[in-house]
C-alpha cells in the first residue's frame, strides 16, 4: 500500500474543510426552521458538501 503524496493530503484536507462548512450551515438552517427530515439526512449523507448545496439553494424554507 503506497503513501498518500503531499499533494493527494492537502486535496483531501480541503474537501474535508469544504465539506465541513456546507454540512454545518446546511444543518443548523435545517434545525432552526424545523425540518427534521432534511436534518437527518443531511446528517448522515455525505456528498462532499453536494446535497448541502442543493438544500441550501432550493429545499430550505425562504423567510421574508
Amino acid at each position: 500500500m503506497s503513501e498518500l503524496s503531499n499533494i493527494q493530503v492537502s486535496l483531501l484536507t480541503v474537501l474535508i474543510i469544504w465539506s465541513l462548512i456546507w454540512k454545518g450551515i446546511a444543518l443548523w438552517k435545517a434545525a432552526r426552521q424545523g425540518q427534521p427530515a432534511w436534518f437527518v439526512c443531511l446528517l448522515i449523507i455525505n456528498t462532499a458538501g453536494i446535497l448541502e448545496i442543493i438544500y441550501l439553494s432550493f429545499f430550505q424554507k425562504k423567510t421574508a
